[in-house]
């Protein structure tokens, strides 16, 4: 007994959609992967600038040791700190605006604790305290990690932009509700070597 055509245009049908359904199903897996990877690089940078948050206090308590210490350089340390540890961002919404409230938060914490660092070279007896060299070797060491974990994110960011942009994964992208994340940028006038003057 042959099948009849319409048996045969069914079959090839049925077969045709769970064609499809696997190829789809591969592409959302795949993206799920790339998107966790993003979302486990994002957790990392978290933890380092986290971690020299941490260090803060502790710089903070060291440096108020010294009594003619210029409170108001100590005052910016600790409200740069305030806003940086108020910004939280969700890795599922890494996108360019939150992004950058993120780093102007920390870009903050880095430009007061460069001001800490050039008024901390008027007070020798404090920068021969062990306890504020062990510090500021943490702080470098720390500075250190945040570049290696950016870039690292950044790296992972791009393969899942790449992977999400390619066709025809972004055909499906869009109907399984995957974004492009954002990249971390140098910060402004950071292409510019710095004047030096004697």
């Amino acid at each position: 007994m042959k099948p009849s055509k319409g048996w045969i245009i069914l079959i090839v049908v049925v077969g045709v959609i769970i064609l499809l359904f696997a190829w789809a199903t591969g592409i959302n897996n795949s993206l799920v992967i790339k998107e966790e990877g993003v979302n486990t690089q994002w957790a990392n940078v978290e933890n380092v600038y986290q971690r020299r948050l941490d260090l803060i206090p502790n710089l903070v308590n060291t440096v108020k040791g010294v009594a003619d210490f210029e409170k108001q350089t100590l005052t910016a340390v600790i409200e740069a700190r305030a806003k940086a540890t108020s910004v939280q961002i969700n890795p599922k919404n890494l996108d360019e605006g939150s992004l950058q409230k993120f780093q102007e938060a920390q870009n903050g914490v880095s430009s007061a604790l460069g001001r800490l660092m050039v008024v901390v070279e008027k007070y020798p007896e404090l920068k021969a305290t062990q306890n504020f060299s062990e510090l500021q070797a943490q702080l470098e060491g720390t500075e250190n990690r945040i570049s290696v974990e950016r870039m690292k994110f950044n790296e992972a960011a791009q393969a899942y932009n790449t992977y999400l942009r390619s066709f025809p994964n972004n055909m499906f992208a869009g109907m399984f509700g995957f974004q492009q994340k954002a990249y971390f940028k140098a910060t402004e006038g950071a292409e510019k070597a710095p004047e030096v003057k004697f």
